[in-house]
């Protein structure tokens, strides 16, 4: 289960009027923590829950609270904190020494389901905005609120913000929504199945191209959200009529990666992964009749970071890999330097 909140709202939506339902967020955090603030999860009366607001240690506490919520009708406020001895996360000898303080609220008719359907609306069709939850006190209403907004960086982070109200000054956490990633496959052989199944895993909504009868068959990509079989005029069409965030050229196949390409052209992707090596890429730039300073998207040519990837899933691992951290804007070294190349002296020294 994708911990999206697309993913979550969809599992509410269908749902929402049937037994008791409770939205468990994140509003602030300090030092390290699994999940931070503008992490969402839902509960209901049926025993279910949708998404994480831990790494799996804090969520039996939490439900326990959600039910809590659930018989009382009132908002509940919780904080865990790592670093205090006396504190269950603490007891429980979870390690991260981080503090979450966390919002529990009833979504109800009574509470406009705190604007979530709105929220739902505007992921199903891929547009950004902000929802607003003002955080509860002194057992008064839940007041919640979403607007549609654009937003330079998808990657904006949740922060709390202060309202002035009737001469009084109130908390509320601004949380940025922006839809899933949406990454089209172009090629659908062998390999291109584990980049579908592990883009998916991500959470990820996944669409495939492929015009040849043999690729692309539907039993072998269940996982895709579209199989697009026409021609390039067929991608074309689609690429328009669709929000995409990035793609992978895999066809194996110089004139049909040229056709890919070429129909992404108009697109608003921000990473284009293709697959083979440099000499190769500058073959399907020369068939796309392109040079790579006319593209107005970053080519990853050869594709994916050095991982020492040769069979089908560690190569989609890797140029999965690169993308998510293209589209988070992020650097993909390892965070404990633990890849660092060694001094050559400590190195022969590991060998004696």
């Amino acid at each position: 289960m994708s911990n999206q909140l697309s993913h979550l709202l969809t599992q509410w939506h269908a749902k929402k009027d049937q037994g008791e339902w409770v939205l468990g967020t994140i509003y602030d955090h300090q030092g390290p923590c699994y999940r931070k603030a503008g992490a969402m999860m839902l509960f209901n009366s049926f025993g279910q829950q949708f998404g994480m607001l831990s790494g799996g240690c804090l969520e039996s506490d939490i439900a326990k609270n959600a039910r809590k919520v659930m018989q009382s009708g009132q908002s509940l406020l919780l904080c865990y904190d790592g670093s205090d001895e006396d504190d269950l996360s603490f007891q429980l000898g979870i390690g991260c020494g981080g503090t979450l303080y966390i919002m529990l609220q009833l979504i109800n008719a009574d509470n406009h389901y705190l604007e979530l359907t709105r929220v739902f609306d505007a992921l199903k069709a891929r547009q950004t905005g902000i929802y607003h939850q003002k955080i509860p006190d002194n057992g008064e209403p839940d007041q919640a609120s979403f607007e549609l907004a654009a937003f330079a960086d998808k990657n904006s982070q949740a922060k709390l913000v202060s309202r002035k109200q009737k001469n009084e000054i109130s908390q509320w956490l601004a949380t940025p929504v922006v839809a899933e990633p949406h990454i089209l496959v172009a090629g659908g052989g062998f390999d291109a199945r584990p980049v579908v199944e592990i883009a998916y895993q991500l959470g990820w909504r996944v669409s495939l191209w492929d015009p040849r009868p043999a690729n692309a068959r539907k039993e072998y990509f269940l996982k895709a959200r579209n199989i697009i079989s026409g021609g390039e005029q067929a991608l074309s069409s689609f690429v328009q009529a669709n929000q995409l965030d990035a793609a992978v050229v895999m066809t194996h196949n110089i004139n049909l990666d040229a056709k890919a390409m070429t129909a992404l052209l108009p697109s608003s992707i921000s990473y284009l992964a293709l697959l083979g090596p440099t000499h190769r890429k500058l073959q399907v730039l020369e068939q796309a009749k392109l040079a790579p300073e006319q593209l107005p998207f970053p080519l990853a040519g050869p594709a994916g970071l050095d991982i020492g990837a040769e069979l089908p899933e560690s190569i989609a691992l890797a140029i999965l890999s690169e993308c998510h951290a293209s589209l988070k804007q992020k650097t993909a070294k390892s965070i404990s330097g633990v890849l660092a190349p060694a001094p050559v002296g400590n190195h022969l020294r590991r060998l004696a």
